[in-house]
């Protein structure tokens, strides 16, 4: 009984053993490349398979995207120039039976096709093409490096590369440039800083002189204006002045008149100088007997002749005094000074 019970312990056991070597779990991320007796079979996963742990033999792949550190490697350019360079590439495995068999160390073997392609990009290009134009380089190294690893069922996706060590002289050389290029940006900025100040002085000056000059204008306006409406205004004061002054001469009778022309006369004669007046009424006076000496003195030249009394009556009538046979009033040779 005991052997019995022994025998089906051990049965048991192998068929657990044989069990656990027989189930797989696979993840989604995962697959199983199997060989049956040495030869490749196919990819098994994700979920649950069975292997014949005599016969099978499985390797495990992971589908996920992956990267690989390519260190420092020393490349020559275009121009002769030596620099250091390290980089970062990422992949995928497309079809693992072919990434299992076809390569036996994937990394290895891309960490070595991987500097050899960077000499050769880098060889192909100009020491500043390879500072200023990394996105061009990286797509070089993609691109190559794609064409090579997809034969092992591997797609190269990015390529960065991560630094760039130029020699001691070029560092020495870029800093002198990035220095001067940064004095004359400097320069450049204040210049164009100080021409807009400049603008915008003038700007505001010119501003101000049009409002100046707009302000002068209107005040100037305003002036004459002022002035014109004053003149008017003066200028009907003296009208109603004038209307008033005739309305009242008009209105004023004689009396009036000559009590103002002997008030006239009053204050004429009230100055301390010397003056000598004649009358408005002498002097029509004067200008009637003038008129009839005329008027007697033509018959008489004619019946008498040419006589001595006569020639001085004519001579009389002729300056315009009137003798002492006309009637008038007897004058002196010498004119009476008259003023005002």
């Amino acid at each position: 009984m005991i052997v019995i019970l022994a025998i089906v312990v051990a049965v048991l056991a192998v068929v657990v053993l044989v069990a656990s070597r027989s189930i797989r779990i696979i993840r989604e991320y995962q697959r199983v490349v199997l060989f049956r007796l040495g030869r490749a079979v196919g990819a098994k996963g994700p979920g649950l398979i069975f292997i014949n742990p005599i016969t099978d033999r499985i390797s495990l792949v992971d589908l996920r995207e992956l990267f690989l550190e390519i260190p420092h490697q020393t490349a020559i350019t275009k121009d002769n120039a030596s620099i250091s360079i390290d980089f970062i590439m990422f992949y995928k495995v497309l079809d693992p039976v072919m990434s299992v068999v076809q390569v036996r160390d994937f990394s290895g073997a891309a960490l070595n096709i991987a500097a050899t392609t960077l000499r050769s990009v880098v060889g192909e290009m100009s020491l500043d093409d390879v500072l200023s134009k990394r996105e061009d380089m990286n797509n070089a190294l993609r691109t190559k490096l794609d064409d090579v690893t997809e034969r092992w069922g591997v797609k190269v996706t990015n390529v960065e590369v991560r630094e760039i060590n130029p020699p001691p002289q070029v560092q020495d050389a870029m800093t002198r440039q990035m220095s001067a290029e940064r004095t004359r940006r400097a320069v450049v900025t204040e210049s164009e800083g100080q021409r807009q100040a400049a603008i915008t002085v003038a700007e505001g000056q010119k501003q101000s002189a049009i409002l100046a000059a707009e302000g002068d204008r209107q005040a100037a306006i305003l002036a004459a204006e002022g002035e014109r409406q004053a003149a008017v205004l003066r200028a009907q004061g003296l009208a109603g002045a004038l209307d008033a002054i005739t309305s009242s001469a008009g209105a004023a009778g004689p009396n009036t008149m000559v009590l103002q022309y002997l008030d006239a006369l009053r204050q004429m004669a009230s100055a301390p100088s010397t003056k000598f007046i004649l009358p408005m009424e002498l002097t029509n006076l004067l200008g009637g007997v003038s008129n009839l000496a005329e008027q007697f003195s033509a018959p008489i030249a004619k019946s008498q002749g040419h006589s001595a009394a006569n020639d001085g009556t004519i001579e009389l009538v002729s300056n315009g005094r009137p003798g002492p046979d006309s009637g008038g009033p007897a004058t002196s040779d010498t004119e009476s000074p008259q003023s005002s």
